[in-house]
């Protein structure tokens, strides 16, 4: 497989993914968010006082349904950016080898930012993961330059 179709596959993945995601906070339009928060933060024995579970708490309280439909909408338009990408790459259109360079190397910085307030496993894997897709999509497009200009 080449590197585009592997960046196409993590592209459709992740569109995949926030599609999901987006459909589970449709899911809670309606529906009481914060006493569903409150039940996952018991049934993983979490202690609500402690920094991360507060935060997920206090977040839930402030959901209201236009909050919630406003992610989904937001989820939506994300994955279907993420899946044209994937298909762009996956049917090899110099667009989207484009596209991918430049929406991997966006996040690039903000990631070293936050690595250098504190390394967090999460914030590491994404940056070696855009530094991958970014250094794989310039090998692409240098590839594909030098053979059109043969």
């Amino acid at each position: 497989m080449d590197a585009a179709r592997a960046v196409a596959l993590l592209e459709a993945a992740k569109g995949a993914l926030v599609f999901v995601a987006g459909l589970g906070a449709l899911s809670f339009v309606h529906h009481d968010a914060q006493r569903f928060a409150e039940q996952l933060v018991g049934h993983l024995h979490l202690n609500p006082a402690s920094a991360y579970p507060r935060i997920f708490l206090d977040f839930s309280a402030r959901l209201t349904d236009a909050r919630m439909a406003g992610l989904a909408g937001l989820a939506a338009i994300y994955a279907a950016v993420r899946l044209v990408e994937a298909y762009g790459l996956w049917r090899g259109r110099r667009w989207a080898e484009w596209f991918a360079a430049v929406s991997g190397g966006i996040y690039i910085p903000f990631e070293t930012y936050e690595l250098f307030h504190g390394v967090a496993w999460l914030s590491l894997a994404a940056l070696l993961i855009n530094v991958a897709v970014v250094g794989l999509m310039i090998n692409v497009l240098l590839r594909s330059h030098s053979t059109e200009s043969e």
